[in-house]
């Protein structure tokens, strides 16, 4: 099955330059959550090689439609270190239809 392919927008977004790129960092920020572990933003860059910024936006963009995922967000150590861990949920009837669209096994 072919993969999904996401649409982006914002003033500065060229598909030319950025759909290909932005699809591929999905993909990969995708495939690292979904086994609904916590991590930083600083480890998932680490396993991605996708920038810091990019992964959380990628987070952000799994809130949106066609993924609609839930995105925890919870605090590492003391609250004042601002050192946050993030992890993926989804229903077992989305997670399949990710799976699925990703050409993965469920």
């Amino acid at each position: 099955m072919t993969q999904m392919e996401l649409t982006f927008g914002g003033a500065t977004y060229d598909a030319e330059f950025d759909c290909e790129r932005l699809n591929a960092q999905q993909r990969r920020v995708y495939e690292l959550m979904r086994d609904g572990q916590f991590r930083t933003l600083s480890e998932i860059s680490l396993a991605t090689g996708d920038p810091q910024a990019s992964v959380s936006a990628r987070l952000r963009d799994l809130r949106k439609e066609p993924f609609r995922l839930t995105v925890v967000r919870r605090v590492r150590g003391e609250r004042r270190s601002g050192l946050f861990e993030y992890r993926i949920e989804a229903k077992a009837d989305t997670r399949a239809a990710l799976i699925r669209s990703a050409g993965g096994n469920q």
